[in-house]
């Protein structure tokens, strides 16, 4: 059965990249799309500390921009800024819609990841690019000598208040309960940094300001007391949403619309592979996404190869 692509890949971050290198090493014609530029979230993190092989740590960047290349050199091709808008499935092919465009393809991999969680409180979409952030590695360095909040208590949310206190005079964590669930090692850093203060079970309930972020408005859960605090800007690190809106109706999601696979990342659909953060799993990280991406390429081959002459 004739196609455009023996497997479209989804989604340019480490699990993307890392089905693209795999299938194109396996000599499958691979086609990699991705929405903005290749790399994802994480090429946004100034220092990954936990991926094998880099014991002083490797940026964001340079890590997927090396995926990237060894991709690209195994004969993967990658369009960037080709944003997919559905899915459909005919005839056992799969038809991936890019700018009105359908391609065809013997299997697909989705690879989408998730994008940051938000609040719908006052002041957050008002504020956004105005002191409201989601990225301290892109904004961090507008807030030098100056005082931000961080929202949220996880290892994201610590490593970028960690990363914020190279600019920042001070930064506050501001977290829903009485203790960081962030790794061991980054809540010593936070008691050793000498510049973050962490506000303890607490929602942020309004973000103020003429113009720009000037105070943040938090409530204690347990007295419900209210407390103004004078800062600059926010950064919000509380979890994710992932990008399957595309594929509705088409694969099995969960209740937050994660994907559902089966234990070789295959969807309900066969042919149609999931892998990193927009996959439902346990851990949202580099190491694993870079896992799944490789074990969906694999069975993404093994599928083609015993369906299609």
């Amino acid at each position: 059965m004739n196609a455009d692509y023996d497997v479209i890949i989804i989604g340019g971050g480490p699990a993307g990249l890392t089905a693209g290198l795999y299938c194109g090493r396996a000599r499958m014609k691979t086609l990699l799309l991705e929405k903005a530029t290749a790399g994802g979230q994480a090429a946004t993190t100034d220092a990954i500390e936990n991926y094998p092989g880099f014991p002083e740590g490797i940026g964001g960047f340079e890590l997927t921009e090396k995926m990237k290349q060894q991709a690209l050199h195994f004969g993967a091709e990658i369009q960037e800024i080709k944003e997919v808008s559905s899915l459909e499935v005919e005839d056992g092919l799969k038809l991936v819609k890019v700018d009105a465009t359908a391609i065809s393809a013997r299997s697909v991999i989705i690879a989408t990841g998730a994008e940051p969680k938000t609040l719908d409180i006052p002041g957050v979409a008002e504020f956004r690019g105005k002191g409201v952030s989601y990225c301290a590695t892109c904004d961090g360095a507008f807030y030098r000598d100056k005082v931000v909040a961080v929202i949220g208590g996880g290892n994201s949310a610590v490593e970028e208040a960690l990363f914020l206190t190279k600019f920042a005079s001070k930064v506050y964590i501001v977290h829903r309960r009485d203790e960081l669930r962030a790794d061991k090692i980054l809540r010593e850093r936070v008691a050793e940094s000498g510049k973050v203060e962490i506000v303890w079970d607490a929602h942020l309930k309004k973000i103020l300001g003429k113009g720009k972020v000037e105070e943040m408005v938090v409530e204690n859960k347990n007295t419900h007391d209210r407390t103004s605090y004078q800062i600059d800007g926010v950064f919000f690190y509380i979890g994710s949403v992932p990008n399957t809106e595309f594929c509705e109706g088409v694969v099995d999601l969960d209740e937050r619309e994660f994907i559902r696979t089966d234990e070789s990342l295959q969807t309900n659909v066969p042919g149609v592979y999931a892998a990193g953060d927009c996959r439902a799993n346990l851990l949202k990280q580099v190491a694993v996404a870079v896992g799944e991406g490789a074990l969906a390429a694999v069975e993404a081959e093994k599928y083609v190869e015993e369906n299609f002459d």
